[in-house]
């Protein structure tokens, strides 16, 4: 049996994936990292930061961009809402073909995505939109001889570097170094915000600079909040006032400001100096919020959506365009990413060695007019054109029916009124029994709402009364007897005999007396006329 290659060639170990590789071991090896970069994070720190991460140290700026989410609450939601926006779009299976095989491979794949928690799991595993990476470990289940998807456990990025020598292949830092990614083991997606080495594509990178001057601004506005308005407290004091005066006198000076009572001697004065306010007020809010709005530009593509400004509805719609071009994006590579990682592992671990594999779809599902397309179909099938029965249900929106499940038919034809006795030259009614649909169709060019004249009573006579005794002796246990031939020729001398016994000369005197009856039927019908 031919080695089981991934689709970087590599050998696939079937009993490495039945073990966490990211799991336990790691943890000890790397302990509860507390780690908090932007605890008093200053320009020059971040700088350093950023450039740890591109010479192959990545753990701090990784911490920092788990930070960020935490403590800066716009670019949470504004990210949040961008990774929620694909993770909870539309996710359709393409089969290869309509063969029964390939239809299989399609259909196990639906049954990994239509897990309760899949769309939960494609969130984390678009967490690589802030950090530029993520690494998304397949937990395999193997308890019923199958193997399917247990969980998708996100790992800790920090718990990863990238190969020096490419700047590009995600290694684990494990207990005896650096390792590679088990073959068929995760699922690592790399998004293409940016040109460029992975680590520097994060979103995380370029809003860390908002984050670090937001975070000035955020502190010297609460400084300047706390003594807004706040007139100035001045205390006197006399030349011979002791230490112990002046330490009471600046207590005193202080409650004044926070309790508005104070308690000091006599020989102590406290002048209260109104503020005189000047030059606008509002200067760290205008800061705080244009500095969130290059965040969302950054995240989003946009304003609009997220900020409150003058405008309308007709520039929210406008940017709303360029937040469905990002989206689009973003669902493209996902699709991607899972079609690499989740597609090719599930069905060769499952149904053995493909050369072409079903495809995962992301995106929103284009509004198409089923009425007007049910009625081409019904006008052009009859005049050739073939259409795949699995793609009017996709197009329908309806599931595969399952095998043994009662399905729909088309309503059999309802079988032709029996006709009324029609009355002869001589004024009775002749009687007469109803003529079969089929029988009638299949000897006329054209249907027709006239009553049968003598032609198509002949016709019937000849079909009920006259060709069965003849035909039946030749075809009655035909079929078992050629089932027992074992060749051509037994068959060939199996037909001979079987027509030997057809009476040609009752056959050929049947159809001359129907013929003469129908030629005097319609030479009596024109003498009618």
């Amino acid at each position: 049996m031919m080695a089981l290659l991934d689709q970087y060639g590599r050998p696939v170990s079937v009993p490495a994936l039945k073990a966490e590789q990211g799991g336990a071991r790691v943890f000890e090896t790397r302990g509860r990292n507390t780690m908090h970069p932007a605890a008093g994070l200053t320009p020059p720190g971040l700088a350093a930061i950023l450039r740890e991460s591109v010479d192959g140290d990545p753990e701090r700026y990784l911490a920092l961009a788990e930070d960020m989410e935490e403590r800066n609450e716009h670019y949470a939601s504004v990210l949040s809402t961008r990774k929620r926006q694909v993770s909870n779009l539309q996710i359709t299976v393409e089969a290869v073909s309509e063969k029964a095989e390939d239809v299989g491979d399609a259909d196990l794949v639906r049954e990994v995505i239509e897990r309760d928690a899949f769309q939960d799991e494609l969130f984390d595993v678009l967490d690589a939109v802030g950090k530029g990476f993520s690494a998304t470990e397949i937990l395999w289940d193997t308890s019923e001889g199958q193997w399917r998807p247990q969980r998708f456990k996100w790992q800790d990025p920090r718990w990863f570097r990238f190969d020096d020598k490419d700047g590009e292949t995600l290694l684990l830092r494990g207990p005896d170094g650096d390792e590679p990614l088990k073959p068929y083991g995760w699922i690592t997606h790399f998004p293409k915000i940016k040109s460029g080495l992975p680590i520097r594509g994060g979103l995380a990178r370029a809003a860390a600079w908002s984050f670090c001057f937001k975070a000035f601004t955020i502190q010297d506005w609460a400084i300047f909040a706390e003594a807004y308005g706040q007139p100035v407290r001045v205390g006197k004091y006399g030349q011979g006032a002791s230490e112990d005066d002046k330490a009471t006198l600046m207590r005193a000076v202080r409650s004044i400001g926070t309790d508005f009572a104070a308690v000091m001697p006599d020989s102590m004065v406290v002048e209260l100096i109104q503020a005189q306010l000047s030059g606008s007020h509002d200067l760290y809010e205008r800061r705080a919020d244009w500095l969130d709005r290059q965040v969302s530009k950054l995240v989003l593509g946009q304003t609009e959506t997220t900020d409150a400004t003058k405008g309308g509805y007709a520039t929210a719609s406008v940017h709303n365009e360029v937040r469905g071009d990002i989206e689009d994006a973003d669902a493209r590579q996902l699709a991607a990413t899972l079609n690499r990682d989740l597609t090719r592992p599930l069905i060769e671990l499952n149904r053995g060695k493909r050369s072409k594999f079903p495809r995962i779809k992301i995106g929103r599902v284009e509004e198409e007019d089923t009425d007007k397309l049910v009625d081409n179909v019904v006008k052009l099938v009859p005049l050739g054109l073939k259409v795949g029965m699995a793609t009017m249900r996709d197009k329908l929106g309806l599931p595969d029916p399952d095998e043994g499940e009662e399905v729909l038919a088309a309503q059999k034809p309802e079988a032709a009124p029996q006709a009324d006795p029609e009355p002869t030259a001589t004024g009775k009614e002749q009687h007469r029994e109803p003529v079969p649909p089929a029988k009638a169709q299949a000897f006329r060019s054209s249907p027709s709402a006239a009553e049968p004249d003598g032609i198509d009573r002949a016709i019937d006579t000849l079909l009920d009364d006259g060709w069965r005794p003849l035909v039946e002796p030749v075809i009655d246990g035909l079929e078992d007897e050629l089932a027992g031939a074992a060749n051509l020729d037994e068959a060939r001398a199996i037909m001979e005999r079987r027509l030997d016994s057809l009476g040609v000369t009752k056959l050929a005197d049947m159809l001359a007396r129907a013929s003469f009856a129908a030629r005097i039927s319609g030479e009596a019908d024109e003498g009618l006329h």
